[in-house]
């Protein structure tokens, strides 16, 4: 367990989940299914029962730290790693490494995003430990592969290399969101899995093949290894991670390196990136409806999603398959089928009414 550490993703501003996401707290500091807990406690939580609590480093925006220690007090300050600028999930993940690798040089290391919910918690810790095993071992880039249920269009694919009996095996492409009838045809051939977002790795695996692939981003780091772990770090962050590529881990490094591995997993896993999957995950009522938050009166209404705040009283009649969200001050009702819109009313909120509504 000495050498088990996780970085925990929470610096997105989940725009998809607007309004109920906004700018100043976004969805990974919300409580969506009224448990108490945050998804970004929700997964603290979870990845504390498979690794040491003080290993745990929490990866945000600059903006949200106070959210961050207000959510998890627990976490120490040295743990928490505040990027200056967005700059996608190559850049925190590369700080990350080097970060940890001047803690413990021999660390193994699960990166994961904030916004997770896990059913199979059990099922899920025996995963991990299978994945850390992996990677102590053999010198891989392991992603956790989902078992498909249905062809969905807002998860990536992971086409595996073979047809073996072990629950590891090589990968052999990467597809991000196809349309449908592409993942129909995914689930169906039964030789690709959703990509999760979660990965394991060895620090000094993923740093090597950071330096072959995404050397526009490591070179610096590399240049000035002795700044970390020191005082010296905050500032340097500060002064070269603008100039960070704006990549994803996905696209400059999984697609790249040759030696990616997939653990093919069940535990129940949902990637809470949309309403949608918001909708799919959650107990519906015999009508299809869900609310998830306030006091609801429905009438000949079907598939809905409804959120509001608790002390709000929302009355529908003859409304079907729409989102119903209201948070502090902007009432939102689209259609489910159409809920890629939402970043245009961002848009056009922003442009005609300015930052109050984001």
């Amino acid at each position: 367990m000495e050498n088990r550490y996780c970085v925990i993703m929470c610096g997105g501003i989940g725009s998809r989940f607007w309004p109920f996401s906004r700018t100043y707290r976004p969805k990974q500091f919300l409580d969506f299914f009224g448990t108490g807990r945050s998804l970004l406690q929700s997964t603290y939580d979870r990845f504390s029962r498979v690794i040491p609590p003080e290993h745990i480093f929490i990866s945000t925006n600059e903006m949200y730290v106070d959210l961050v220690k207000e959510q998890l007090p627990e976490v120490t300050d040295d743990r928490i790693l505040a990027e200056p600028q967005r700059r996608n999930t190559a850049p925190c993940i590369a700080w990350a490494a080097y970060h940890i690798q001047a803690i413990n040089p021999d660390a193994n290391i699960v990166v994961t995003p904030a916004d997770h919910v896990i059913l199979q918690e059990d099922a899920f810790a025996e995963c991990i430990d299978k994945g850390m095993a992996f990677v102590e071992k053999f010198p891989a880039l392991l992603t956790l592969g989902m078992k498909p249920t249905r062809p969905e269009t807002g998860y990536g694919y992971i086409q595996i290399e073979d047809e073996n009996d072990e629950d590891i095996k090589p990968v052999k492409t990467f597809t991000e969101k196809p349309n449908i009838e592409l993942a129909r045809i995914f689930v169906e051939s039964g030789e690709f899995f959703w990509n999760s977002g979660i990965f394991i790795w060895n620090v000094c695996t993923v740093i090597k093949a950071m330096q072959r692939h995404l050397p526009e981003i490591v070179n610096r780091y590399e240049q000035n290894r002795a700044v970390f772990g020191t005082p010296d770090e905050k500032r340097f962050i500060e002064e070269n991670y603008m100039a960070c590529s704006n990549i994803s881990i996905d696209f400059g490094l999984m697609e790249k390196a040759s030696n990616v591995f997939v653990l093919c997993a069940e535990f129940g896993w949902a990637d809470l990136g949309t309403w949608g999957a918001v909708y799919e995950f959650s107990e519906k009522d015999r009508y299809g409806n869900i609310a998830t938050k306030g006091k609801q009166l429905r009438y000949d209404c079907n598939n809905n999603l409804i959120a509001v705040p608790e002390d709000k009283l929302v009355v529908l009649q003859g409304v079907s398959d729409c989102i119903v969200v209201e948070s502090d001050n902007v009432l939102m009702i689209c259609r489910r089928d159409d809920e890629q819109s939402i970043r245009k009313f961002i848009t056009d909120a922003k442009v005609n009414f300015g930052d109050e509504f984001i």
